[in-house]
């Protein structure tokens, strides 16, 4: 079933798939075997097509299918990475995703118990007749804690990290882009649609964990950032970071936060697929993202260079790019809902994210380039296109910003029914 909501994440995915699929064929042959490309096309398809099933279905158990299409598909694909680490992160993402699975599905079987159907429409014509009963709440909170497994939220996400640094440039970017939006847009499906906001927020309070966890995520995570040395990795915590500010946006309650909410689902695909394009571009050339091999680059690989600037510019906040709209609607929701004490979490947080990209900026623009016997130069157009398009689109969309906001607005509006 299509309607806004699901319309808006599917444009999302497809978009970010296409600019992926003219991106990944130099990539792909530089860090795949090759008699194992054919298998890794193939899983990368499977992960679109899961994402896709799980943002286009109206039906919870179809949503767990797809969902696991997805995440076999994606094991799969993070084990073919060059570093042997890559098969110990794919094994340590099975076990925390069938995890995540099981309990989905434990929880759509309470609610089949309860209602006898399976549809998404069904149950939330269902659910208010039985939402009393504890047999509903334990499914809510099982299909919670699964989507929050999947989601990687804090403190749920120690596989997301080393998913990210050690599997091959191509996945990073998709699963970077796309992975957390889909698991977002499924938390959203069964909160506002499914059980509705009088049970999940009314009843059981789940803003009381949504913020202070969202909370944590944005400031410990950021934390944790600065000191790591695979850019990556950097990237992977940074990204729990984001989806903590998605998360925060949604425990705010109302339209304008749910608005947020949708918004940085759009500039964070533009700004983490900008700049895992741009690492891949790196490792492309010099076969490490790692700080230490990195010092000077900047110099011979001016354009990527430029996209990892704009990137991180986006990531911090700054005026002028996508990331600013982001923070600027969580901030007035926050405002606008009484929960002040979120806006120096957000500043809070912004700075820490400016410290480690600054310590991006320094080592590649600053330091002495290291002597290497490797030709370092700027990276194939099949590479640095894609990577620019997604760059430019956070400048555009910082300075010209009625479609995310415009599409946002309506879509919360949609839910308005469900948000009081």
């Amino acid at each position: 079933k299509i309607d806004l909501l699901n319309a808006f994440v599917f444009l999302i995915i497809s978009a970010i798939a296409i600019l992926l699929f003219f991106y990944s064929y130099h990539s792909i042959k530089k860090e795949i075997n090759e008699k194992k490309q054919t298998a890794f096309y193939a899983a990368l398809l499977l992960i679109y097509a899961g994402l896709v099933g799980i943002v286009l279905t109206g039906d919870v158990f179809n949503a767990f299918v797809f969902l696991e299409i997805s995440s076999l598909s994606s094991y799969a694909a993070i084990s073919m990475g060059q570093d042997k680490r890559a098969l110990n992160s794919a094994f340590q993402y099975l076990i925390m995703g069938t995890l995540g699975a099981t309990f989905f599905l434990i929880g759509i079987g309470f609610l089949y118990a309860m209602t006898g159907t399976l549809n998404m429409s069904d149950l939330a014509q269902r659910l208010p007749e039985v939402r009393d009963t504890t047999t509903v709440r334990t499914g809510a909170a099982f299909i919670f804690v699964g989507i929050a497994l999947k989601l990687a939220m804090f403190p749920l996400h120690l596989w997301l990290p080393n998913a990210y640094a050690f599997s091959p440039s191509v996945v990073s970017i998709f699963l970077a882009a796309t992975s957390t939006k889909v698991a977002i847009y499924l938390l959203m499906r069964m909160l506002f649609t499914v059980f509705g906001v009088e049970l999940t927020f009314k009843e059981m309070h789940l803003e009381y964990l949504l913020l202070p966890l969202a909370a944590l995520a944005i400031l410990s995570t950021s934390l944790v950032a600065i000191f790591q040395t695979n850019l990556k990795r950097m990237m992977g915590y940074s990204s729990v970071a984001q989806i903590g500010y998605m998360l925060m946006g949604i425990g705010m309650m109302n339209i304008s936060g749910t608005t947020a909410t949708l918004i940085h689902i759009f500039n964070h695909a533009l700004m983490k697929g900008a700049l895992f394009m741009a690492l891949g571009a790196v490792f492309f050339r010099i076969g490490s993202v790692n700080l230490k091999n990195l010092a000077g680059i900047g110099h011979f690989m001016p354009w990527t260079m430029g996209v990892i600037l704009i990137g991180t510019m986006s990531l911090i906040g700054f005026p002028l790019t996508a990331g600013f709209v982001s923070k600027w609607f969580l901030i007035s929701s926050a405002l606008e809902a009484g929960f002040w004490w979120i806006v120096p979490i957000i500043i809070l947080g912004s700075l820490l994210a400016a410290i480690y990209t600054w310590r991006i900026i320094n080592v590649l623009w600053l330091k002495k380039t290291i002597k290497s016997n490797i030709e370092i130069k700027e990276a194939p157009l099949s590479l640095l296109m894609p990577a620019l398009l997604l760059a430019l689109a956070n400048i555009y969309f910082g300075i010209n910003t009625d479609i995310p906001i415009s599409n946002a607005e309506n879509i919360a509006i949609f839910l308005s029914g469900m948000i009081k």
